[in-house]
């Protein structure tokens, strides 16, 4: 039996799980806790209260021998800046100051990328059987605050998993509405080219719906309108009292706004044709995994059609799409997961 020490840091809040790893690989969580992340001056004092914790609930003193933090923001060389936090992490000293004989700093998706490897079937909804091999790559995807991409290799012991900054990618237009819609953020934003995750995120909801009011699509509900009101009000303030994204989602599940319907179907279909760009480049027979934040919320949504149907749609190349395995990730605790499974690997 190993201890292991998983961690998943945000800016606002961190959640820190122990874990014990059995002698046949099985990973069983033994404790959990939430914080806020600032409230905290440090990495150090937010694990050792954990550890305390943990201690005085399981009735023991544990000492971790590996531990994973997955940071939301990069990591270069084992070190990490958070954006909205003034901890400056370092893998070394963390070791030192909590005597862990090893510990590693990933970025939050590539730790959803592990994470995928400890999923259950029931943490998954498949998309496409498809024809999975089990020793070729796997790739995930991600829409959430931005969008986030990976892919990973089977090894002996388990995976090796790969960063990618794919959602910074151009957005390609595939119809005339999306080519409108290209122009439409081009002028808004007074820019020169349009990143796919400014489409196909949360905040991409957000756009679509902009566009097409401002299209005069459809007219816009007092419901919706008032809550995209208040957000546009708020523009440029660190925080936000609304969610336009889920309030547009709602609507569409609801089917009670046309506007945010066509906004909805909109992204799921730009969403399903990136995630066929990621499956064209890498060829990832032994899976493509939709994460993130936002998928699981809308699974009815996905589950229409459109998604598939953008997906498989590349031409001479359908036929390749529809072979590969597509699943759905509906555990929000995937990077906490992935973690540990980071965790168990060093």
């Amino acid at each position: 039996m190993a201890l292991l020490l998983a961690g998943d840091i945000g800016g606002t809040k961190t959640i820190l799980r122990l874990v014990e790893r059995t002698v046949n690989g099985e990973m069983n969580p033994l404790y959990e806790f939430r914080y806020p992340s600032g409230e905290f001056p440090d990495l150090v004092p937010m694990v050792q209260q954990f550890l305390t914790e943990a201690g005085t609930k399981l009735n023991l003193t544990p000492q971790p021998e590996k531990a994973c933090f997955a940071i939301a923001g990069p990591v270069v060389n084992n070190t990490a800046k958070l954006t909205n936090l003034p901890w400056m992490l370092d893998a070394k000293r963390l070791e030192q100051e909590l005597g862990i004989s090893r510990v590693s700093l990933i970025n939050d998706f590539v730790a959803v990328g592990y994470g995928v490897w400890g999923l259950d079937a029931k943490d998954l909804h498949i998309l496409q059987v498809g024809k999975p091999r089990q020793h070729d790559p796997i790739a995930v995807i991600g829409a959430g605050t931005g969008l986030g991409n990976c892919f990973a290799i089977p090894e002996a012991n388990g995976i090796k998993v790969f960063s990618s900054e794919g959602g910074h990618g151009d957005f390609a237009p595939r119809s005339e509405l999306e080519f409108e819609l290209l122009k439409y953020l081009l002028a808004k934003h007074d820019i020169q080219r349009i990143s796919i995750e400014r489409v196909v995120s949360g905040q991409g909801i957000v756009s679509i719906y902009q566009f097409l009011r401002d299209r005069k699509f459809a007219p816009e509900s007092p419901e919706v309108g008032e809550v995209i009101k208040q957000w546009e009000s708020e523009i440029g303030k660190s925080e936000k009292s609304v969610d336009p994204g889920a309030t547009i989602a709602q609507a569409a599940l609801k089917k009670c706004d046309r506007l945010s319907e066509q906004t909805m179907q909109m992204f799921v279909e730009a969403y399903g044709a990136v995630a066929g760009n990621l499956a064209v480049t890498l060829l990832p027979y032994g899976g493509l995994y939709v994460a993130g934040g936002i998928a699981a919320k809308i699974l009815p949504l996905m589950l229409e059609g459109g998604f598939m149907r953008a997906f498989t749609h590349k031409g001479r190349m359908d036929s390749l799409l529809e072979m590969m395995p597509v699943r759905l990730v509906l555990n929000d605790n995937v990077g906490l997961i992935g973690a540990a499974v980071c965790a168990a690997g060093l």
